[in-house]
């Protein structure tokens, strides 16, 4: 389940309130059928703050110890459980170096595996993937995945929407506070096919401004001409129209709404949401 909005949306607000480390100005939020902040509520949660901070002169072993032991866990418990962690996330080489020489992708992966150290039920992330290099990225939203193919719960936010696109099943857009669209993620997005991308090579000189004078705009890529076609447009006419000045159709792309185009036309437009507009309780 993702949180999905701009800068100042509320998204990070709503985790810490379902944290319990605010409280929120009204109305009132449960996590499991218990109310958020209290004890019941947060032996079944794990969490990874946006920015999480560990001490560094411990190791990653050492932190998932001393987190288990918060727990209730025994010590003998503790270091099982620490050693299982530190294989699932791929850092038992690393487990004895010290959190200062870890990088941000190696603090990511010790920061999920230390909310995954009692075995909740669910699992809040907040950014997991920012700052993370391709593989980075890669391996943590399989280890998203596996969790929840382990039957848990995962929300998350997160301005990365296309690892979002492959991750979640459903979704919140927040705009001001406000919950301006939510559901899932295939009955979010419109199915019809918006544009063609159209890619030509070994075009004549004179083909770019043919296209221009019937309304498209082709831009030149490397060695390519790249033509977007919109609805109103015929994907046919700029094939012929290659066709006759000697150029190659190299691909045709539909493209189709995306995530990304989602969230940007309702942050632009929210629908009501006005500036000053207050957050009601039970919004989110």
């Amino acid at each position: 389940f993702a949180l999905l909005g701009p800068n100042g949306a509320g998204k990070t607000t709503t985790l810490k309130i379902l944290m319990g480390l605010i409280r929120p100005t009204s109305g009132q939020a449960r996590v499991l059928g218990a109310p958020v902040g209290t004890l019941a509520a947060k032996q079944r949660l794990g969490y990874l703050p946006e920015t999480p901070y560990f001490y560094e002169y411990l190791s990653g072993r050492e932190l998932l110890v001393f987190m288990g032991k918060l727990f209730g866990m025994g010590r003998a418990q503790a270091r099982r459980r620490a050693d299982e962690l530190l294989d699932k996330v791929q850092m038992t080489q690393a487990g004895d170096m010290a959190l200062r020489r870890y990088s941000k992708g190696m603090l990511q992966r010790i920061g999920l595996a230390q909310a995954l150290i009692n075995d909740p039920d669910l699992v809040i992330l907040d950014e997991p993937l920012t700052g993370l290099d391709p593989l980075g990225r890669k391996d943590l939203r399989q280890l998203i995945s596996g969790l929840r193919d382990q039957g848990k719960t995962v929300v998350l936010s997160s301005h990365i929407l296309s690892d979002v696109e492959l991750l979640a099943d459903e979704v919140v857009i927040l705009v001001r506070g406000r919950t301006v669209n939510r559901g899932k993620l295939h009955d979010l997005l419109d199915a019809r096919v918006l544009s063609t991308e159209v890619l030509i090579k070994d075009f004549s000189a004179e083909l770019p401004d043919l296209l221009a004078a019937q309304g498209y705009a082709p831009e030149q890529v490397g060695q390519r001409l790249r033509v977007m076609v919109g609805e109103d447009q015929s994907t046919d006419q700029v094939v012929d129209l290659a066709r006759e000045h000697g150029g190659k159709v190299a691909a045709l792309v539909p493209r189709k709404e995306s995530l990304e185009d989602l969230v940007v036309k309702l942050a632009r437009d929210p629908g009501g949401v006005d500036d000053d507009d207050q957050a009601r309780p039970g919004t989110v």
